[in-house]
């Protein structure tokens, strides 16, 4: 049986962005304990103290690397029967059965920065300008509990059966997305159901 032939693959631009920003601090505490190692070398400490060091510090420095390498390795990609959300440590599938609706909104609608932790406030501001698609649909392949084990909890607006998508060109994804969906042909307006979070908001 002939593999299904997928679409175009789009970075996940909230794991690009975590991993671009945290690689360098990773890989700078494992240069301080090789460092801090090669201090108390010639410190003439005991041998163990400054192994210990070493090796932890060169541990993280890989991990630091090894960061930096997978940046860009999380990727979302529409098939002719389902949406393919890949991580290093995850790779789930979506059928299109289990929509219910698409709509989009900006990440900081969604994210206030002032209403998510002072951690991810960091991680926010940058792409709070950025167009996510949310997909809402019946129920998750896997629990949403289970997928916050793999997923940044910026994945996730609230507790409902969904997945936030954000993606540089999401016109592109949206409009390739669609048209897999509908049989390869771009989706007519009345196909497509994807209504703006922000229009629901009632009006002042």
């Amino acid at each position: 049986m002939a593999a299904k032939k997928g679409g175009r693959r789009y970075p996940l631009v909230v794991f690009t962005h975590m991993m671009s920003r945290w690689w360098t601090a990773v890989f700078a505490l494992g240069l301080s304990m090789i460092g801090l190692a090669w201090v108390l070398r010639s410190w003439v400490f005991e041998e163990w103290r400054w192994m210990t060091f070493a090796i932890l510090g060169g541990f993280t420095a890989v991990a630091g690397i090894g960061m930096w390498l997978a940046r860009k390795s999380a990727y979302v990609q529409p098939f002719n029967d389902h949406l393919r959300l890949v991580t290093p440590f995850l790779r789930l599938n979506i059928s299109y059965k289990r929509f219910r609706r698409t709509s989009t909104a900006a990440m900081g609608a969604l994210f206030p920065p002032k209403n998510v932790s002072n951690t991810l406030q960091d991680i926010v501001e940058p792409i709070a300008k950025m167009t996510a698609i949310v997909i809402e649909v019946n129920v998750m392949p896997m629990s949403q509990s289970a997928l916050r084990l793999f997923l940044s909890q910026l994945y996730f607006k609230d507790k409902s059966p969904h997945i936030v998508i954000l993606v540089s060109d999401w016109m592109r994804f949206s409009a390739e997305m669609d048209s897999m969906r509908h049989g390869g042909e771009v989706a007519t307006p009345e196909h497509r159901r994807d209504i703006s979070i922000l229009s629901k908001l009632p009006k002042k």
